[in-house]
């Protein structure tokens, strides 16, 4: 190799290089402009979709706090024990039917209110409402039970 190829070789190395250089300088600022947008949409998906308000602040006012008091006998029937009083299913005594809550009342009220706390046979204990208290399954079973 004379001087003369040893420096055209050298001068296109250098061009090559600068080349290249640019390219990632270019990509690199690519993919710069891109990611804020990326990011923003990445923050806008994980963003919290709600907000906690609690009683006292300035998002509470007008708003009215739940009953915590005991639920009715009602109330409880009908989220907790109307599937199965209403329709018999398992043997179950049906809603406001003497015929089929005498033999149990016969062994008294107090039985009855035990059964239905504790469960008997398929009547599983408090009819699976595991957040109602004796004195909510008991006013139940007095729901039932009425003007029989």
């Amino acid at each position: 190799m004379n001087i003369r190829t040893a420096s055209l070789f050298s001068l296109t190395r250098a061009r090559i290089l600068r080349i290249v250089t640019l390219c990632v300088a270019a990509v690199g600022l690519a993919s710069m402009s891109v990611a804020g947008p990326v990011e923003d949409s990445i923050v806008d998906r994980i963003k919290p979709v709600g907000t906690v308000c609690v009683a006292g602040d300035d998002c509470a006012k007008g708003l009215t706090m739940a009953a915590t008091g005991p639920r009715s006998g009602e109330e409880v029937y009908n989220s907790a024990c109307m599937a199965c009083h209403t329709s018999g299913a398992a043997g179950a005594p049906k809603f406001r039917i003497k015929a089929d809550w005498t033999a149990r009342l016969a062994a008294g009220l107090e039985t009855v209110y035990a059964n239905a706390i504790n469960g008997k046979g398929a009547m599983p204990a408090k009819g699976l409402c595991g957040n109602c208290s004796d004195e909510e399954i008991k006013a139940a079973v007095d729901h039932m039970i009425e003007g029989i």
